[in-house]
């Protein structure tokens, strides 16, 4: 009788145990799975890759001969919104995504937002970059996942991908669809053509590196240096050396952090052409500044004054674009944007209020 008590409970342990292994492949995705759904598009040509581990997502793309590309994101259902935006710097402020949420009556919506900001009145429904196939989209919840499907109409979709959850439990509802912040969200590169992703964290640090040496040099020493010679003559020669020193130091930062720009827009393949463009002209400016050095005519010259207007208008033109393109760059990275604006304009309203000061002082003493 004891015996066979307990043959009773492990036959039941047993089948509970194989219930639940059951319910949990049931849950789960792989690009071994076969997708049974009802979509406008055919699924069994489709690429198939992982493309966020911590949250399960898998995606399946493929380009059709029209120009047209087939989606499915797949990810557990978490009574939250899932969405895969497309950027062109890899920050979501700027991207277009396509976002898609099962309400609890079963029924699914699908929108297009654009995300015009950090606030989120600036996240915007049923706007964006992206041209989606009309009638394309759905979102399907089975068997404890969700299946998000559209279609772009586009020849080349940016590789700059982002993907993100919602707070569990929170859904945009009609009629505005506020979209509430993300629980989690990843920044990754995908290369079509060879069906693979990578995260984009891998080149925060060369990013990161890219704008400090910017700002530190050309937006920082390039004042100060500016500063040593305007303000500082009465300790003649130490200003010449000091001014030569800063901006020589100023220069090859520069150079460092603009190739490191070089660098950096190449393996994120990024569309910055308005910040590329003038980091070159500061570039070539800054270079016309050096060369200018080896070609200064004696104190007793008469075509001095003409070197030293433009040699000072020069220095001043590097300086006022070299500043813009900072904040711009800041504003292109977005990542601790603010406290990055922030801090810079602590530094340059420190150096711009030094400046009226000395500049008084030179004032009254001519």
């Amino acid at each position: 009788m004891k015996l066979s008590s307990i043959s009773i409970i492990f036959f039941f342990a047993t089948l509970q145990a194989l219930s639940v292994l059951q319910v949990n492949s049931q849950s789960t995705d792989s690009c071994n799975s076969n997708l049974n759904l009802d979509l406008p598009f055919d699924t069994s040509l489709l690429n198939c890759l992982p493309v966020w581990s911590r949250h399960d997502f898998i995606l399946r793309y493929v380009r059709n001969l029209s120009n047209v590309w087939n989606f499915v994101l797949s990810a557990p259902d978490t009574n939250s919104f899932v969405a895969m935006g497309f950027s062109t710097t890899g920050q979501m402020v700027g991207s277009s995504a396509v976002v898609g949420w099962v309400s609890a009556d079963g029924s699914g919506t699908v929108k297009q937002y654009f995300l015009g900001g950090q606030r989120p009145n600036l996240v915007v429904a049923d706007q964006g970059n992206l041209t989606i196939v009309e009638n394309s989209t759905s979102i399907t919840s089975r068997s404890s996942r969700v299946y998000l499907a559209f279609q772009l109409n586009t020849s080349q979709p940016l590789s700059r991908v982002l993907y993100s959850v919602g707070q569990i439990g929170v859904i945009p509802s009609a009629p505005a669809f506020a979209l509430a912040e993300h629980r989690d969200k990843v920044s990754t590169l995908l290369n079509y053509r060879t069906g693979t992703s990578a995260s984009d964290s891998q080149h925060s640090r060369l990013r990161k590196s890219h704008g400090i040496l910017n700002m530190l040099s050309w937006g920082i020493l390039m004042i100060i240096g500016a500063m040593a010679g305007r303000y500082f003559k009465q300790w003649d020669p130490m200003w010449f050396y000091s001014h030569a020193a800063i901006q020589s130091c100023a220069f090859l930062l520069g150079l460092a952090g603009i190739i490191s720009g070089f660098v950096l827009e190449d393996r994120l393949d990024a569309e910055v052409d308005t910040h590329k463009a003038l980091g070159i002209l500061i570039l070539v400016l800054g270079c016309l500044q050096v060369m200018a050095v080896f070609a200064r005519p004696g104190k007793e010259s008469k075509v001095r004054k003409y070197w030293n207007w433009y040699h000072h208008n020069g220095g001043r033109i590097v300086i006022l674009i070299a500043i813009a393109n900072v904040f711009y760059g800041i504003h292109l990275g977005e990542d601790n944007g603010t406290s990055w604006n922030a801090a810079y304009a602590v530094v340059i309203s420190i150096l711009f209020l030094l400046s009226i000061i000395l500049e008084v002082k030179l004032w009254r003493q001519n």
